[in-house]
């Protein structure tokens, strides 16, 4: 611990976003930097609570937050960043687009404002990158085994990283044609810029990992000829099936998923030409998000920035509260009233309304017909239940609508009916606490084996099977297999 009376004497300062009139011209990052001299005020915040729960519970990476907390307080920063590695290959990702589940468990958190951890992870990393800390780290002994990695997202990236370090060779297979998975193409570049991307691939170039695009795995090549051609293969390809509406009038013209607004938009970043009958444009245009999250909050900022007439954003939900209820204490993630950066830049929110029909005219989306919800909660803040109010319908005018309503499970096309791989309830992938499926040599990680889920989370998942696929292949067996 640097400073014991460092929450006492300090409030907590995260970085200063840009003006939204400004942020909105473009799509670049708006999120602002502290000083070295702020950054180390505010690690002087971290407490010596005895438990830190922030690492214990709140990451999902296990970061060693109080460590490196206490390196930036004494300024120690090359060993910040060594502890920061040692359990997140990705910080700057992390440290940009994770909601920081980290901070409403922080032990200050119980009667103030938590430590600014996420500010901080991303802080240290990029003085790493700025001071030319961050090398390749090629593996000095190769072991000879050869690992497949199918998907190019955090999970799959985490888990060659990992796996090349020990000396493994490991290519990765994306079916689209330019890698990083859900960080290439999904989240906005006014969150994640993709030169951070860029610069850690390039790193992992170095490191020894080949990249093989625009391979759809399952069509291009079939799993079991991977699994008959490498030692382990490691399945990273997400949870890419969206959830529908299913309701009246689905099938109009603009009404779409949300992904493929915002991949369309990466793509124009990027300079991709987008076929004239394929362009989704909110420009000019009423649009409605329906359902929460980020891939909701990630339409309403793309449609700002495009140029739309209006953004609406609707849950069926009712309104959360303020404060925790009974049923959420800490150091749960706080299922309370939030505002994210994209809704701060302007959108009308509508809560308790269940989406009907969608209405048209001569097969183009003009409406959207929605019922007022009643909802009955206990006393205890549990979730409760809802009624639909009567006489409560009525039509909210809507050129584009985009749905956000959630993903269900990896797609169960040939890669996974050609390895007869079984899957949970769920729909998805199931594998034993090595991270390998049913089928020896054949691994899981990420989306494709929790759901969709965070990329903090898909980071950890990586790291896991790549550690179960080195187990797996310096065991007795498989080395006696091999000879």
């Amino acid at each position: 611990m640097g400073k014991p009376t460092g929450f006492l004497e300090t409030d907590r300062q995260a970085g200063v976003k840009s003006p939204v009139k400004e942020r909105i011209k473009d799509y670049k990052e708006f999120e602002g930097n502290l000083s070295a001299s702020e950054l180390q005020e505010q690690a002087g915040r971290c407490m010596d609570c005895g438990v830190p729960t922030c690492h214990a519970y709140g990451c999902p990476v296990k970061n060693r937050i109080p460590d490196w907390n206490d390196m930036i307080y004494r300024r120690h920063w090359k060993r910040a960043l060594t502890l920061l590695h040692s359990t997140n290959n990705f910080p700057e990702f992390t440290g940009r687009v994770c909601p920081a589940p980290c901070e409403p468990a922080c032990t200050l958190s119980i009667n103030r404002e938590a430590v600014t951890i996420r500010q901080i992870e991303k802080q240290i990393v990029e003085r790493g990158w700025e001071e030319g800390w961050i090398q390749p780290q090629p593996a000095v002994i190769k072991t000879g085994k050869r690992v497949a990695i199918i998907g190019s997202g955090p999970a799959g990236l985490a888990a060659a990283q990992q796996l090349t370090r020990k000396g493994h060779d490991v290519i990765v297979f994306e079916k689209d044609d330019r890698i990083g998975g859900m960080l290439r193409y999904g989240i906005p570049d006014y969150k994640l810029d993709r030169s951070i991307l860029d610069r850690r691939l390039e790193q992992l170039y170095k490191e020894g990992v080949v990249f093989e695009t625009r391979v759809n795995v399952g069509t291009d090549l079939s799993g079991m000829y991977l699994s008959r051609s490498f030692d382990a293969v490691v399945i990273c390809v997400g949870a890419q099936i969206p959830r529908n509406l299913e309701i009246p009038g689905r099938d109009l013209r603009g009404v779409h998923y949300a992904m493929p607004f915002l991949t369309q938009q990466n793509r124009r970043i990027a300079g991709d030409t987008i076929p004239e009958n394929e362009v989704i444009t909110a420009e000019g245009k009423q649009v409605i998000v329906i359902g929460g999250g980020d891939t909701g909050s990630d339409c309403i900022g793309t449609s700002i920035r495009q140029g739309a007439a209006s953004v609406t954003h609707i849950y069926y939900q009712d309104v959360p509260p303020e404060e925790r209820p009974l049923c959420n204490p800490w150091p749960e993630w706080p299922k309370t009233f939030k505002t994210s950066s994209s809704q701060e830049e302007g959108c009308e929110r509508y809560w308790k309304y269940q989406t009907k029909e969608f209405i048209g005219e001569k097969g183009v989306l003009t409406g959207l017909k929605v019922a007022e919800l009643d909802w009955t909660k206990p006393e205890d803040g549990s979730r409760g239940t809802y009624t639909e109010k009567p006489d409560s319908e009525k039509i909210i005018p809507a050129d584009l609508v985009f749905l956000s309503i959630g993903f269900q499970h990896c797609e169960h096309g040939h890669l996974l009916m050609d390895m007869k791989l079984e899957l949970d309830k769920r729909g998805n992938i199931k594998k034993d606490d090595n991270m390998m499926t049913g089928l020896s040599g054949i691994f899981a990680a990420g989306d494709a084996e929790l759901g969709a889920s965070l990329v903090v989370h898909a980071i950890f998942s990586g790291r896991q099977a790549a550690e179960g696929v080195h187990r797996y292949l310096t065991s007795e067996r498989t080395l006696k297999i091999s000879a």
